[in-house]
């Protein structure tokens, strides 16, 4: 077999070394435009879970890499005069060009061919010559850039600016210094790579770029010229961490960073891997090692595979979930670091807390195993941070104040509909299921969305509260939450608007009712989707009669005894409708700017607020981004969330799309939540609303990370719920829990500990206890003698 690989960075080096090592016979060349010893960067760092499948992959490629790195556990967050430190983490990383230096070595001994200073022939000519062409030119591929109609690439460019530096300043540990500037935040990342220096990456939003760095920055550098005026203020912005120690440059310029993902990786028999494939944020010391796990993974396939088709297509069905759920991790991280001055008034512990856990990777349990005395330093934080101090407890068992309401936990049944009513009526599916939840543990039980009209419902199944009889089933369901429970219990009032009269979701989602239907509306005559029915458009009267709809189901609801209303403004149906302009084309003052198209949803919402008892909270749900090109953005969520806080709202619920059907979600566990934080850091914390996150959160370990970081005050989980309607007492259980906001009912109590298995146990090895005693967390620290390399 014969192999071209394009560009002989770490990746393209390494499939080579590994392809040659399965099969001597095989044929492969790689071309690299510059010279063996030319690198650009400082440090590149491992992750344990990499490291071992290098270790197993290439033995000897291990050895040499351990010789030389630099190891250690910690990360320390300086933070207004504080050091935080989080151990057990466990680094590794190695200088780019010692790391090149290791490939290249193995590569000559096992015999590939490498062509350095040597641009690659023309990749036409290379397919037709070679039975694979491996493209790892890099996150500027000019081979991707050519067949872009094949590949699909997509490139965001992201809002903060960044400058990859090195300093003799040798660190001990990954350092994150965020520094208050009179242009505002920076942050440098910083970490050793080896005895005698860091890498050091000055980094802040591209606002505060503009301030400090506009007038000095050379911008179009030729590739391989440093920015060295901005160095210089660099080296001043700094000189409290650098110590008298010098900043090294190399190629470094200032840079946006690009989120690179593309359709495909392959093109007959043409593959991408690498940054040329895929970029993640450096954040997470993600870019090597996904080069490296993609070349290992293309090798192994190649070797298993029947055919080079067959390898290529598992190779790309292997690798892509890993590089999406890496990519989303990253995206997290990134954007924590955009909006980093949201975070710098939070207290040291949850700004460390924070920081630590902002990919939503590492979580609260995560860190209890890598840091015990961390956690419960953070824990013990927030327990004393109440408005009642407490004693430390998983932080979902903390109590909450919604408005005036106290509710006993920070655990929200979401709403889910159910499509179990008959004409509106809800029946005693409703009672059982909701009265479960409640018996469950959570604090705050809410129904599905009840709709305020016949014609406002999104099925023949959904409830409503518009007639005496519908009132009275509601008032039953309420009296048993109260009744046999501490929990509270919600009422969601909306109106389907343009997706209404539309099948049972077990029937076919969102497709219209084939026979029996009725007429859709909404603020423009613009269907969900081309099956949807065309909606008519309301008029001012049929507003005004809508909005009086509202009101009388609020009364209704109140007379029913709910704790909670929260107004729907989510997901498409009709108040939401009118929030997006993809929905939204009305040219009166309903429509038109984002302030005209929140006019009837406040109004709604102003109408409903003072028809619902003043001592009884009231939330919102938002959908914070239509997932698709025109819709609302997070920008435009803060200002909508902005928008009812100021008209009194206690609390916004933030889920996100459903607006259009055509609509592309990132989805991934708590993918919606960095929306909340979003809100809760810009709006809630000014304004005193509670923010509720919602969205694929799954265990209680999410739970917990979302509410120590600050990210939402209550979290909303609905699939765990209809999987385990007991989820919040056992979340409580599994975390070894008893005590206030987590109380069994007297009937269930006999059942409060975990159900006994079969034993799993070994024995204990005592005697190695008795002679090393039990291990602590780890703190080590990368502090090198004269013998490390």
């Amino acid at each position: 077999m014969r192999t071209a690989v394009v560009g002989g960075g770490p990746g393209g080096l390494y499939f080579a070394a590994l392809a040659k090592q399965l099969d001597p016979t095989h044929e492969i060349t790689v071309w690299e435009r510059n010279a063996p010893d030319d690198t650009f960067g400082f440090g590149v760092v491992f992750s344990d879970e990499t490291l071992g499948g290098i270790e197993h992959a290439d033995p000897a490629v291990y050895r040499e890499m351990e010789r030389h790195f630099a190891r250690w556990d910690d990360i320390d967050v300086h933070h207004r005069g504080r050091v935080t430190t989080s151990g057990g983490h466990g680094f590794a990383a190695m200088s780019r060009k010692e790391l090149l230096g290791i490939l290249q070595r193995r590569c000559a001994d096992l015999g590939v061919t490498v062509h350095f200073r040597a641009e690659a022939p023309d990749v036409e000519q290379l397919r037709a010559g070679n039975d694979l062409v491996l493209a790892g030119d890099g996150a500027n591929s000019a081979i991707r850039t050519r067949y872009a109609d094949v590949f699909r690439p997509t490139v965001e460019t992201r809002r903060c600016k960044y400058m990859w530096l090195g300093t003799d300043l040798v660190f001990e540990a990954f350092e994150f210094y965020v520094e208050e500037t009179p242009h505002g935040v920076m942050q440098i990342h910083g970490y050793p790579y080896d005895r005698t220096g860091s890498t050091f990456i000055v980094e802040m939003h591209e606002d505060v770029w503009q301030r400090a760095f506009g007038d000095v920055a050379a911008l179009d550098l030729p590739p391989g010229e440093s920015d060295t005026k901005s160095i210089e203020l660099v080296e001043q912005l700094f000189a409290g961490v650098l110590g008298g120690h010098r900043v090294v440059a190399n190629n470094s310029k200032w840079l946006n960073f690009r989120s690179l993902s593309n359709e495909t990786w392959r093109h007959g028999n043409l593959v991408l891997i690498g940054d040329a494939a895929h970029t993640a944020h450096f954040s997470i010391g993600s870019g090597t090692k996904l080069a490296m796990e993609d070349a290992l993974a293309l090798a192994a396939c190649l070797h298993e595979q029947p055919d080079l088709d067959a390898a290529l297509t598992a190779y790309e069905q292997e690798r892509r979930p890993v590089v999406l759920s890496t990519q989303r991790a990253a995206r997290a991280s990134l954007e924590w670091f955009e909006d980093i001055a949201h975070y710098v008034d939070q207290p040291p512990e949850q700004f460390a807390f924070n920081i630590v856990t902002r990919s939503r990777r590492v979580t609260h349990d995560n860190l209890r195993l890598r840091d015990p005395e961390f956690v419960a330093g953070v824990d013990a934080w927030f327990a004393r941070s109440q408005p009642e101090p407490a004693e430390p407890r998983p932080p979902m068992f903390h109590s909450f104040r919604l408005g005036g309401l106290e509710l006993r936990n920070r655990v929200v049944v979401s709403a889910m509909d159910m499509y179990s009513a008959v004409d509106g009526l809800p029946t005693d599916f409703h009672l059982v299921h909701l009265g479960s939840k409640a018996l469950g543990g959570a604090g705050l039980v809410m129904t599905e969305m009840v709709c305020v009209s016949p014609e406002g419902r999104i099925t023949p199944g959904c409830s409503g509260l518009y007639t005496p009889e519908q009132e009275a089933v509601w008032a039953r369901v309420v009296d048993f939450v109260h009744g046999t429970t501490d929990a509270r219990i919600g009422v969601q009032l909306g109106h389907s608007g343009r997706k209404g009269s539309t099948r049972l979701m077990w029937e076919g989602i969102d497709e219209p009712l084939p026979e029996g239907g009725w007429e859709v509306v909404g603020p423009s005559p613009v269907p969900y989707s081309p099956a949807n029915a065309v909606p008519r458009e309301l008029t001012e009267a049929d507003l005004v009669e809508i909005r009086e709809q509202f009101v009388a189901s609020t009364r209704s609801a109140a007379r029913a005894g709910f704790d909670v209303l929260e107004l729907h403004c989510a997901h498409g149906y009709l108040l939401s409708s009118f929030i997006s302009p993809l929905s939204n084309h009305r040219t009166d003052r309903y429509g038109g700017t984002l302030e005209n198209r929140l006019r009837y949803p406040l109004e709604v919402f102003d109408a409903v607020r003072a028809a619902w008892p003043a001592d009884r909270p009231v939330t919102v749900r938002i959908s914070a981004t239509d997932w698709y090109e025109g819709g609302t953005d997070v920008d435009d969520a803060v200002r909508v969330a902005r928008a009812f806080a100021e008209h009194g709202a206690d609390g916004i619920d933030v889920s996100t799309g459903q607006v259009v059907k055509d609509e592309r979600p990132a989805f991934g566990r708590s993918y919606q939540t960095p929306y909340a934080d979003r809100i809760r850091n810009e709006v809630g914390r000014e304004l005193g609303v509670a923010v509720i996150a919602v969205g694929a959160l799954s265990s209680w370990d999410d739970v917990n990370s979302i509410l120590l970081a600050g990210r939402a005050d209550l979290c909303a989980l609905g699939r765990p719920h209809l999987y385990d309607p007991q989820w919040t007492l056992h979340a409580a259980a599994e975390q070894g829990y008893s005590g206030p906001g987590a109380e069994w009912p007297a009937p269930f109590r006999a059942g409060s500990r975990r159900p006994q298995t079969g034993r799993t146990d070994g024995p204990r090895p005592r005697l190695q206890l008795v002679r090393e005693g039990v291990g602590g967390t780890r703190h080590a620290r990368w502090r090198p003698g004269p013998d490390r390399p």
